[in-house]
């Protein structure tokens, strides 16, 4: 294997890594692994195996010396720095592992790849792909493009050498011959600092110093600082030192992240720094490699590990918080981080836990619109191997890491008469790498939670297709779509009893949670993605978009019965779906993981089958949904409330008693109380909520239909909507809601209780 001893030395030159392919059965390329891993001198301790176990026959011994995870645990070495990585990608190639393991490599290192011959490891079908098989469909029906662009990428790109692990046959080299570097300029830290030199001096990368430097900030207040990267630029070792700088100052610096392990490389980063120093308090263990969250400095300082949920509340009023991939921590749990004054967000580009921008997306406006003053760095460096790696150039082009979405100028003068709608087939994206390239990163830009399987999954999942506005050949709005439902009798019922049906999502809501055996029968799209380019929005472009959709839907051979859609709830959002005729039939109880809020559902019926669909779901969500309200979505936001009624088809009928109706009549003026009959006041309240046709002279105001939420429909306390509506007095809250059903009476009380109420205003 003298080929992996060249990589080797060539790598270590330059500080770069190298690929090794071995494509063969599952044994001949793990036992050309080993050789290849010995003839590059990386010893066993180093080297980490990620594939299935036992491995079979003689190679068990030699396996068993390796670092072995199973490749679905990944994340537990992200963070990790490694001479050499074995990937074995016989049993699953799934496009999150690869990226994920890819980065962890060290310069100098190797990856290796072990994968079936190329020829046939197109038509394999694996463990990643029963994942886009989704019902009614079969592996059979997942398609190859994503496997045969990750083959073109490994065939072409510099640094990848191939080898036939029957014959032993190089079919490709990987050798680049790279010319020498020049050596790196010597790092100066700025002349003005708070921080500490030897912070600065711990820093391997200009970028480095430049973040340190940045977070300098933390030492005032109000301030927030973003740092933004790839992953392997060092920015978790850099909140190590900032942390560790801050606690030598005597703060308290909470850190948060989805994981502890995510929290690592800063606590390693700020416990190395503290024993270079001396000032590690030797009262208290320090590392996490020693089992504890929590440093303690001399100085009284602390650097503590708090899991996001408990996090949110700041317990022990911290000083400064610093969030590790922040990406992964729902939008409302950052939000509840803004009552600290110091804080800092660190987010991957393309990362596995979340991605960067949509971050950015989500949760810009939220902390611009806080006190906090905002600087924001992005570190460019990598700091495990030199710039211009060409693994990492293989790995972004591989997995679209480095997709963006069209400049501006190409396409701001985009309007709904100069776009043309287009179904991309996964053929077309092939073969146009710049639309393709252009369209992942539009999706990465406008979303929460884009990661490397759902390229994957746009190209080769039966269920999913591609649909696109593009001007001048560039996308400037882009959808993505899965088909649902249509499943058989044996499925529905199987739903119904309860168990899931993976990528039916619409269907097994309405089955199981809601209890519709029939619900799965019908077949429906359901939008998954929708992104606009932010230069061209307010166009209408999202709206033709969907409008092409529709028409397209209902005019297939097989016609579908509805459009669907799920997504966080908000307001904005909300309204958006029902411009577009899509009508609300479900707000969860409980917060989605990812986006911290809770999802609506709404459909729009294509079909004479979608339309009773929508109907008997509409009147189930109007009989359900007002004691859900009271109950366990009291306390979300009423304009989230407010939305989600007025998006709903049709109106509530209240069945109200003539003693209810006496009550309500008698609101207005104070002759009678809120508490005596309160589910007369929610059925009014839900009526007017969701009434199409109300005039625009007996609308409430929007601090009369918040207080008709709060107080009708979630039951919150008087002194609560006093204190968050800005009423001077729990009497003036009462009368407030009392002129606010008195409005109501007017506007939908027969003759009779139009009379009385006359009466008692005499």
């Amino acid at each position: 294997m003298e080929i992996a001893a060249h990589l080797r030395r060539e790598a270590q030159a330059v500080n770069e890594r190298r690929l090794l392919v071995l494509t063969g059965t599952p044994k001949q390329t793990r036992v050309r692994a080993l050789e290849a891993i010995r003839a590059a001198a990386i010893s066993a301790q180093d080297t980490v195996y990620l594939g299935p176990e036992p491995i079979d026959g003689a190679i068990n011994s030699d396996y068993s010396a390796f670092t072995h995870i199973s490749p679905t645990q990944y994340q537990t070495v992200l963070g990790s720095t490694q001479e050499a990585v074995i990937l074995d990608c016989h049993d699953r190639c799934e496009p999150n592992i690869l990226g994920g393991v890819t980065g962890t490599v060290a310069g100098g290192g190797l990856l290796l790849l072990l994968v079936p011959p190329f020829d046939q490891w197109v038509e394999t079908r694996d463990g990643f792909d029963e994942t886009l098989a989704v019902p009614p469909y079969s592996t059979a029906d997942v398609g190859t493009t994503f496997r045969e662009r990750l083959i073109a990428t490994l065939k072409v790109h510099p640094g990848i050498a191939i080898i036939d692990a029957e014959t032993r046959s190089l079919e490709k080299t990987g050798l680049t011959n790279p010319p020498p570097r020049l050596p790196t300029e010597e790092l100066v830290p700025p002349e003005t600092r708070l921080f500490p030199t030897s912070a600065y001096e711990a820093c391997l990368t200009q970028d480095q110093q430049d973040a340190l430097f940045a977070l300098e900030a933390l030492e005032t207040e109000p301030a927030a600082v973003v740092i933004e990267a790839h992953r392997g630029r060092g920015k978790s070792s850099v909140a190590g030192l900032a942390s560790a700088a801050l606690a030598l100052d005597g703060a308290d610096v909470l850190v948060t992240a989805p994981k502890r392990t995510h929290a690592n490389v800063l606590f390693e980063q700020a416990t190395t720094y503290f024993e270079s120093v001396g000032e590690i308090s030797p009262q208290e263990n320090t590392a996490q490699s020693h089992g504890t969250d929590t440093i303690v400095t001399v100085a009284g300082g602390r650097i503590r590990y708090v899991p996001p949920q408990k996090a949110k509340a700041l317990p022990d009023d911290p000083d400064c918080v610093i969030v590790d991939e922040a990406a992964g921590i729902p939008v409302g749990t950052l939000s509840s981080l803004l009552s600290c004054d110091r804080l800092a967000f660190l987010t991957t580009v393309h990362g596995y836990e979340g991605t960067g921008r949509g971050f950015a997306v989500r949760f810009r406006e939220r902390l611009v619109d806080s006190r906090h003053a905002v600087t924001d760095i992005s570190l460019l460096e990598p700091i495990r191997y030199a710039s211009g790696d060409p693994l990492e150039v293989w790995s972004f082009r591989a997995l679209c890491l480095h997709g963006r979405p069209p400049v501006a100028p190409a396409i701001e003068d985009a309007t709904v008469e100069s776009v043309e709608y287009r179904s991309l087939s996964p053929a077309t994206l092939q073969q146009n790498e710049p639309l393709l390239q252009e369209l992942f990163g539009l999706l990465v830009l406008a979303h929460y939670h884009t990661e490397p399987n759902d390229l994957a999954r746009l190209l080769d999942a039966p269920n999913v297709s591609v649909h696109a506005l593009l001007y001048d050949g560039h996308p400037v709005s882009v959808a993505l779509l899965a088909k649902e439902g249509g499943l058989s009798e044996t499925v529905r019922r199987a739903m119904y009893e309860g168990r899931r049906v993976r990528g039916n999502l619409i269907p097994d809501l309405l089955a199981s949670q809601l209890r519709d055996e029939s619900a799965p029968k019908q077949q429906g799209y359901r939008i998954l993605r929708i992104a606009t380019h932010e230069a061209v929005r307010s166009r209408g472009l999202g709206s033709h978009l969907l409008a092409q959709l529709r028409e397209r839907a209902l005019s297939e051979t097989t016609a579908s019965d509805w459009l669907g859609v799920s997504f966080g709830a908000t307001p904005r959002l909300i309204s958006f779906w029902e411009e577009n005729g899509f009508r609300t039939v479900h707000l969860s109880t409980s917060k989605n993981d990812r986006s911290g809020e809770h999802s609506a559902v709404m459909l729009d019926p294509l079909s004479e089958a979608g339309e009773p669909l929508l109907a008997r779901h509409t009147d189930w969500f109007y009989r359900r949904f007002p004691a859900t309200v009271s109950d366990s979505l009291s306390t979300v936001d009423p304009d989230i409330i407010l939305a989600v009624c007025r998006a709903t088809a049709g109106q509530v009928s209240p069945d109200l008693t003539t003693f209810e109706w006496r009550i309500l009549s008698g609101l207005g003026n104070g002759a009678a109380i809120f508490e005596t009959a309160p589910r007369a006041v929610r059925q009014l309240a839900f009526q007017y909520l969701t009434d199409p046709t109300i005039s625009t002279e007996t609308l409430l105001s929007a601090t009369e239909e918040r207080l008709l939420v709060m107080k009708a429909l979630q039951a919150r306390p008087w002194e609560v909507l006093r204190d968050e509506l800005g009423y001077h007095s729990r009497a003036a809250t009462m009368r407030a809601l009392g002129a606010a059903v008195d409005k109501l009476v007017v506007e939908y009380g027969d003759p009779t209780i139009q009379a009385d109420r006359e009466r008692l205003r005499k």
